[in-house]
């Protein structure tokens, strides 16, 4: 039996209403974007994570260092910065291939998306963020090997600043390419990694995706003629890729003939389908 005062006590904590300023549907989404960036280096997390991702953006790096050197000691550029796009494509799908689950295979297995939809950013903004978060990770595996290309290759011409300026406008050509390849590659690797909240079976998917299409690709252009190999290309992402930059940049790593507006065409379509697809998929996803 209780003795007279001992009734309960109300203690204040602290707790408060927030009176800052409401930042809004746009500062969350950028938010989301940043920190899936910055996610997709493993910045703030263990060495764990780190290891993946910049350890390919190290090897990526020295072989354009390779590059430079061979460049410099036959006196001829052995690999454009456009073609450094085209060949480096296989490896960034592999990047993209651990990046893109880890973005978005966590927040579906844990369930967090619920927490998210409650607050400002929207279904699509949180899609479109996360697709901008992936793009532009792989722009910086394309990008940070160029630049290094172009800074030990300006150093090294004989044309003073005249060959300066011709390696900073064939580089401008390799950013164009690197951006293109990497927002196709963005568009079709995060729609297949949204579909499963286990990350080992969305790299599965991507790699067969961009892996498994690539022999089919290759025997088709070396004994199809004509018509036949010219369009081969179109059923492999990367090789798709190397037909646009065949066709705006000249690089024949795929031989596209008089087809390359297709596989232009082909590549705006993969990319808005891609991107269709994923809004549509956070569309449906439980709340």
């Amino acid at each position: 039996m209780s003795a007279p005062g001992d009734a309960g006590v109300i203690h204040d904590i602290g707790y408060q209403h927030y009176e800052g300023p409401r930042l809004g549907r746009r500062y969350a989404a950028l938010a989301i974007y940043v920190h899936s960036v910055r996610a997709a280096f493993g910045i703030g997390r263990s060495a764990k994570a780190k290891l993946l991702p910049l350890g390919l953006l190290g090897i990526a790096c020295i072989t354009s260092l390779i590059l430079v050197v061979v460049s410099t000691q036959l006196g001829v550029t052995v690999l454009s910065y456009v073609g450094v796009a085209s060949t480096f494509s296989y490896a960034i799908t592999a990047f993209v291939g651990i990046v893109a689950p880890e973005l978005v295979s966590r927040d579906l297995r844990n369930t967090l998306l619920p927490l998210y939809f409650s607050r400002p950013p929207q279904r699509s903004d949180y899609a479109l963020a996360k697709l901008g978060a992936l793009i532009t990770a792989a722009f910086v595996m394309y990008a940070g090997p160029m630049l290094l290309m172009f800074v030990g290759l300006a150093l090294s011409t004989d044309e003073g600043i005249t060959g300066v300026f011709t390696e900073a406008g064939n580089l401008a050509l390799g950013l164009l390419a690197a951006a293109i390849h990497a927002t196709v590659i963005g568009a079709v690797a995060l729609p297949l990694a949204s579909l499963t909240g286990r990350r080992v079976f969305a790299t599965g998917m991507i790699i067969g995706v961009f892996l498994l299409t690539a022999p089919v690709s290759g025997t088709l252009r070396a004994l199809g003629d004509g018509a036949t190999g010219q369009l081969a290309g179109l059923l492999n992402p990367v090789d798709l890729l190397s037909g646009v930059d065949n066709w705006l940049f000249g690089e024949e790593f795929v031989q596209v003939g008089s087809y390359g507006p297709i596989y232009g065409l082909t590549a705006v379509v993969l990319t808005a389908a891609g991107t269709a697809l994923l809004l549509r998929r956070y569309k449906k996803v439980k709340s």
